[in-house]
This record gives structure tokens, C-alpha cells and sequence, in this order.
């Protein structure tokens, strides 16, 4: 009720209690009321009262408003509980499009076809802009997913399931616009002059073909490269790499093996130290971030579970290199080399492995004095996480081409990553070399552009033949008007043209590096208007993870990861072998 109705409502009640104060004193005996006829009658105590209520009521002040931070933070609290069910619908129609691709239209024979090789960064990165429409697609890889490569480490300690960094390849291939034919294959040759690339079906399971071959138009080679081991003995027969999910795989069988065979009853102390002695080659990115998980499995896994490998449990990073992550800052590689320290992970720099058997490598490290020395380091687990080496496929292309005769690290190209020496060849990713670092980052953008340039060549033909098309019919024009509306169209187009065609060079855009260091904490080194930020602690590791996580491939990747990041934080990471 409003404050100013307040006193009407009193006075009624007052009427109404006077009213049937006069009626049940008519009903008294008629002596009292002929006695009493000439006296006013007295208020009651409960009509003083009411009438002292309502000239309070009447002298009160409205009641104040409520203050407008509760009126702010309510609607704050509806926007974000609107956003929320908007998120979560957004959300869920992306998984249920992701789940019934639309119907597509089967590849147009008459039109150039483009085959790429490799599922990588850069191969995967083409195809998701590219306009499929516009050409016959084929894609030859012996992997029908595309790897998240910037958190296999995670996978190698059970922080991240691998299946969760896996996008099958058929997922976006059955959401392009036409049709993309794709064949899980190794390509084993191609064969420039005959325009023909030769695959080899390596299944365990084989059919009635197992080899055939592939003719092209275009060609994009995007196969990335092996792991390299410096011509090193021993390297591939004992060390394990860490570049596909196989290898992380193994990775976690044999860092189980190592810990349960140290316990074995009766064991050696010595061979108990050599087992526990875990040993990373290879100061990059790669190498750090295995090192920090492995050290962080143990800090908060391993030692509960199996108390007895606490006391001989160590991690030995190894860098030829004067110290790790030399693409990082001064300030950065310190934090790193300290975060380390603290960490009891041991940093060898300045020694280069020059044998490798079962139980130790060789190295030649340079002593206190300045001599170079070689010395034995046992180990249970070594990773080689150092080096790019060329295919055969790619070694092969190289000397089929003559222009190529010089190249050492991979297929030189030009600024529109044309494989010099040919034509209609294209190399992205770790097999070309374009003057910068082979990683992620470069194929990713490599790949973009070089969708960007395969649609304008195909809108350019398309303007063309519309052209070629509006130039006869200008001449067979009957009048002078449609001759002029003709020539119009034709500078309309021409215009076109020119935009379509003004596509400039590739230039790599750097956004920074990351890297985790272990105990959660991360390094940065991000490109920040015309300098760098380098940042490094716990908040940059909530950075690294969050730009990861935007970097994931699809919804349903990050969804996996947040769930596998949830989990081991909850129960702990898994200490079973498999």
C-alpha cells in the first residue's frame, strides 16, 4: 500500500470502530442511557492509540528507494545467468552440427585437381579455409587425425589422454562444401614430370591393392620430417622420441618399467639409480615441457605410490647448446634455469652426446678447466627431443629437381611457397624451408595462406572465363546500347579482378612462445605491439593453458582436455603401466 493511502485506510477503521461503539451502547439498559444522554462518550484506549497511529502515518516520510548498487547487481546477475544458458546453447548446437554434417557434393572431375600430403599443421590448416568447390581434393596421409603436438607431453605422464589431442580428419572433411576424397596411405614417391604421386596402403589388414598412384595438377607437400639423430650411434635403437602418440605411449610403458624393475626384489643400489635416472636430449620447448611433467608425475604421483623410488628418482635435462629454450629471452631462460634448480632437475648445457648403448650415453662435456671431456651417463629412460631430418619422399623430390641441388634441410620455396624449380608444387610445415623456425606456428600460417591464395586463383579463372565470354558477346552485340552494357559488366569484373589478384607475398606473423617449466609454472614470450612481454610464474602456467585451449582443433577437443586437466587434479594421475 503507498504511504500517502495510509491515513484514508486509519479513518475508515476508526468510523467503523465508533459505529459499533454506538450500537452496543444503545443496546445498554434505558436508565444508563437517559442518565448519561447529556455526557459526550469517552474515546477508548484503543481508539486514542489508532488515531495517534494515523497522525504518525500522515507525518511519516516515504520510505527511500533502494540504493542502486542492488538494482546493478541484480541485473548483473540476470546477464549472467542469461549468458550462461546462451553459452551452454551455443555449446550444444555446435556439438549437434558437428554430429549431422550436411549431405555434400561429389568432387567435379572437369575441374584442377589438388592433392596434399601429410595431415600436419599446415596440411590441416589449408583445408579448413580452403573452398573445396573450387577444385577436386584428394588427401594421401598414413594418419587420419590431426595431433594437438603442443601438449603430447602432457600425454606421456597421463595429464592428458591422447585420444583428447586427436581430431579424426574425416570430422571437418565431412563439413566442407563439396566433397573431399581422402586416402590413409603412406605416399612412398612422387613423381614430378609425370605429375603422379605413388602410395602404398601400409594397413595390417591389405586388400586386393595395396599400391597405386595418384595424378595431380597441384600438389601441396605438407609431410613434415623425422626425428634426427645426427648421424649418432645407437640413437634410434635405444632412445625413444617424442613426436607422435606412439611415442608417448611408450614413453609411459617405459617410465613404468623403470620404476617397478627398481623395486624388483634383490636389486643392485647401482642399477636401482640407473633405472630411476631418467635422461631428456634436447633443450627446446619439447624437451622442457617433458622434463616439468615428468618432474611434477613424480612429485605428486610416483613417490605416494611408490615410496621406494624417492630417494633415487632424478631428471637430467641435456643441451649441446649454451643454455635451453634459446629462442626465449635472457630473462626467461634464467627463470627456467632456476625454476630448475628448485625442481632438482639437473641441466646439463654445453654437452653433446656422441654414443648412445642400453644403459649409458657418452657425452663430451667441456670441464672446469676448458678441456673437453667424455663421460658415461647411465640411464633407465631416454628421450631424443632435438632435430628435424628430411623424409625419403622429400629427399627424393629434391633430386628430381635441379633447382633443389643445394638443399640440405628441406624443399627451398619462394615468398608464395612455390617449390623452386617447379611449378604448380607447393611445401608448408618442417619439409620446407622459408627462412623461418620450423614450427607449429609457421605451418599453421603457412597453410592458411596458402588456402587464401588457392581461392583467389580459382575466382580469378572464374573472372577470367566470364571475361573471355563477355568479349564475344560484345562483339556480336546487335545495338550500340548492349554493346555499352556489356562493356560495363566487363569493367565491373575487371575491377574485380584487380582486388582477387592483389595477394601479397607470405609473411610470418609471430605471436610469441610458450612453454611449461613444471611445479606449475609457465614461460611466455608474446610479440606485444612493436616489442615483447615476457612474462613467467603461475599465472603465465593459467595463460599457457588457456592459450592452448583456444588453440585446440575442435569443441570437442576442449572439452576433453578441461575433463582430463579436472581429473588428474582430482584423483591423480593414473601409475598403472598401460
Amino acid at each position: 500500500m503507498a504511504p500517502n493511502m495510509r491515513p484514508f485506510a486509519a479513518a475508515k477503521m476508526l468510523s467503523q470502530l465508533q459505529l459499533a461503539g454506538r450500537r452496543s451502547y444503545a443496546t445498554a439498559r434505558p436508565s444508563l442511557i437517559a442518565s448519561r444522554a447529556r455526557w459526550t462518550p469517552r474515546p477508548t484506549f484503543n481508539q486514542i492509540a489508532l488515531r495517534q497511529a494515523i497522525r504518525r502515518q500522515s507525518t511519516e516520510a516515504p520510505k527511500p528507494k533502494p540504493k542502486k548498487r542492488y538494482t546493478v547487481l541484480k541485473w548483473t546477475w540476470r546477464l549472467t545467468y542469461a549468458s550462461a544458458i546462451g553459452g551452454l546453447a551455443w555449446v550444444a548446437y555446435g556439438i549437434y552440427d558437428m554430429r549431422n554434417p550436411d549431405d555434400q557434393p561429389e568432387p567435379d572431375a572437369s575441374k584442377k585437381t589438388l592433392v596434399i600430403l601429410g595431415t600436419g599443421w599446415g596440411a590441416v590448416s589449408l583445408l579448413k579455409k580452403l573452398d573445396t568447390e573450387n577444385y577436386n581434393v584428394i588427401v594421401v596421409s598414413p594418419r587420419n587425425y590431426f595431433l594437438f603436438t603442443p601438449l603430447l607431453p602432457s600425454c606421456t605422464t597421463g595429464t592428458i589422454e591422447h585420444r583428447s589431442i586427436m581430431e579424426p580428419i574425416r570430422n571437418f572433411l565431412r563439413h566442407k562444401k563439396a566433397a573431399v576424397k581422402y586416402y590413409e596411405a603412406e605416399a612412398t614417391k612422387i613423381d614430378y614430370e609425370k605429375k603422379v604421386v605413388y602410395i602404398n596402403d601400409e594397413s595390417p589388414i591389405k586388400g586386393d591393392v595395396s599400391q597405386t598412384e595418384v595424378p595431380f595438377d597441384m600438389l601441396v607437400v605438407g609431410v613434415g620430417a623425422e626425428n634426427a639423430t645426427f648421424g649418432i650411434p645407437g640413437v634410434r635403437e635405444h632412445a625413444l622420441f617424442l613426436k607422435e602418440v606412439g611415442d608417448a605411449q611408450a614413453i609411459r610403458k617405459r617410465i613404468m618399467d623403470c620404476c617397478e624393475t627398481s623395486i624388483f626384489k634383490d636389486q643392485n643400489p647401482e642399477e636401482v639409480k640407473r633405472l630411476l635416472h631418467m635422461v631428456v636430449v634436447g633443450g627446446g620447448p619439447t624437451g622442457v615441457e617433458f622434463a616439468g611433467e615428468l618432474q611434477d608425475f613424480f612429485n605428486h604421483d610416483l613417490k605416494k605410490w611408490i615410496p621406494d623410488i624417492k630417494a633415487n628418482f632424478h631428471v637430467t635435462l641435456v643441451e649441446a647448446l649454451p643454455n635451453v629454450l634459446p629462442m626465449f629471452s635472457k630473462q626467461l631462460i634464467d627463470y627456467t634455469e632456476k625454476t630448475f634448480k628448485e625442481e632438482t632437475i639437473t641441466i646439463r648445457t654445453k654437452t653433446m652426446v656422441k654414443n648412445v648403448t642400453d644403459k649409458y650415453i657418452e657425452a663430451e662435456s667441456t670441464g672446469p678447466d676448458g678441456k673437453k671431456q667424455i663421460e658415461k651417463i647411465p640411464y633407465g629412460l631416454l628421450v631424443w627431443a632435438t632435430g628435424n631430418a628430411l623424409r625419403p619422399i622429400v629427399k627424393d623430390l629434391i633430386n628430381q629437381i635441379p633447382a633443389q641441388k643445394d638443399s640440405r634441410r628441406g624443399l627451398a620455396v619462394n615468398e608464395y611457397l612455390v617449390v623452386k624449380g617447379a611449378e604448380n608444387v607447393w611445401a608448408v610445415g618442417d619439409c620446407a624451408v622459408a627462412n623461418y623456425a620450423p614450427t607449429a606456428q609457421v605451418a599453421a600460417q603457412e597453410g592458411a595462406f596458402l588456402a587464401r591464395m588457392f581461392n583467389s586463383m580459382a575466382k580469378t579463372y572464374e573472372i577470367e572465363t566470364k571475361l573471355a565470354e563477355l568479349s564475344e558477346a560484345q562483339e556480336k552485340a546487335p545495338g550500340k546500347e548492349a554493346r555499352t552494357q556489356v562493356f560495363e559488366e566487363i569493367k565491373d569484373l575487371q575491377k574485380r579482378l584487380r582486388r582477387v589478384k592483389q595477394i601479397g607475398p607470405f609473411e610470418y606473423s609471430h605471436q610469441g612462445s610458450l612453454a611449461y617449466i613444471g611445479s606449475e609454472k609457465a614461460v611466455a614470450d608474446i610479440s606485444w605491439l612493436s616489442g615483447n612481454f615476457a612474462t613467467g610464474g603461475t599465472i603465465t602456467y593459467f595463460f599457457w593453458r588457456s592459450a592452448y585451449l583456444s588453440m585446440c582443433f575442435s569443441t570437442r577437443n576442449r572439452i576433453l582436455v578441461i575433463m582430463d586437466w579436472v581429473k588428474s587434479k582430482t584423483f591423480g594421475r593414473d601409475v598403472s603401466r598401460e
